[in-house]
């Protein structure tokens, strides 16, 4: 089973027999057959035909339509799908189980800055990258150690503070300076694309989360509330360093943002303009729509990585005795 991504703008989906296509007049993008369709994303202006969503509601494939930031505007389903029961299990989720699921997703994402920083190491010697990454590494194993959910966030606060103190290091752009992570608002152009990626990030991981049924305001790490959907803000964070760091390092170190056309200063803050978000947004889709290799050996784009958890992440509220194991990079 498989989940049809239409990023490419201006498209159509359409039936053919037993076959889902994605064209653009005679082009044709990409092809699926309907049994094997899991569910359909539609990013931005594509359209779905009449016949297409009547067949994916027949089959209980759900169509859900986000925009090219990853905010989902909405989704289609069966009115027989649902997993009333979910929400139900999450809440029924002991301490215990939470914790170790909170302590995996701290570690991942201590690890995941840390390979990140060892890599820009090869490329550019630095006392100061070298140093966080052994102080990284540190921080991983107390989290492993924590007792408590308090104890664990503070390990990954302390080791975000430690990684953005020595990602300006990684920066070859000598108009684009970095210090330290500010945010709400983000104070330049470097936090302006950090706090961006993540909010795309988060969207899209909310989209997916409801999407399979989950609750998003029943977590494991982060406190949820009425106005915060903390599953999203959990398992974004095993993917800020691999998808949106790394990414944002190659934007600026390549040239392609621009420090005084792609971004504009209001509200005390900095911020990504049209030209810049137009830019990032290429970048990130791009990069999202290339292609890996799944375990079984099928060939899926980036997209599916965060698909993936979000089941892994439905299959422990299952079963907790089948521990959730976050997205570590290679």
């Amino acid at each position: 089973m498989r989940t049809l991504y239409v990023s490419q703008q201006g498209c159509y989906v359409v039936l053919k027999q037993e076959t889902l296509i994605v064209k653009q007049g005679e082009t044709v993008y990409g092809q699926v057959q309907l049994p094997l369709t899991e569910q359909i994303l539609i990013f931005g202006k594509s359209q779905v035909t009449t016949q297409a969503i009547r067949a994916c509601l027949w089959r209980d494939i759900p169509i859900a339509y986000l925009s090219r930031m990853g905010y989902c505007y909405g989704r289609l389903m069966s009115i027989e799908r649902g997993y009333r029961q979910l929400s139900h299990y999450q809440q029924q989720l002991v301490l215990g189980d939470r914790l170790k699921t909170a302590r995996a997703i701290v570690q991942t994402k201590l690890k995941n800055s840390r390979i990140l920083l060892r890599r820009q190491l090869r490329r550019n010697q630095s006392v100061l990258l070298e140093q966080v990454i052994q102080s990284l590494e540190h921080l991983a194993t107390q989290a492993s150690l924590a007792d408590s959910i308090e104890r664990l966030m503070g390990f990954e606060g302390a080791g975000a503070a430690q990684y953005f103190s020595a990602f300006g290091e990684c920066l070859r752009h000598s108009e684009f300076v970095f210090t330290g992570r500010s945010r709400r608002p983000p104070g330049n152009p470097v936090n302006a694309m950090l706090s961006f990626g993540y909010q795309i990030l988060w969207n899209h991981l909310l989209a997916l989360i409801e999407i399979q049924g989950l609750d998003p305001y029943q977590a494991s790490l982060h406190q949820g509330t009425e106005r915060h959907a903390a599953l999203a803000s959990d398992l974004v964070e095993e993917f800020r360093a691999p998808l949106v760091d790394s990414l944002v390092l190659w934007l600026v170190n390549r040239h392609i943002v621009d420090p005084q056309k792609d971004f504009v200063y209001r509200d005390g803050g900095c911020f990504l303009n049209e030209s810049g978000r137009k830019t990032f947004l290429k970048a990130f889709v791009g990069r999202m729509e290339e292609e890996i290799l799944t375990d079984s050996g099928e060939k899926q784009p980036k997209w599916d990585l965060l698909n993936q958890q979000v089941k892994a992440y439905k299959q422990f509220v299952y079963n907790p005795s089948h521990l959730y194991q976050p997205y570590q990079n290679r």
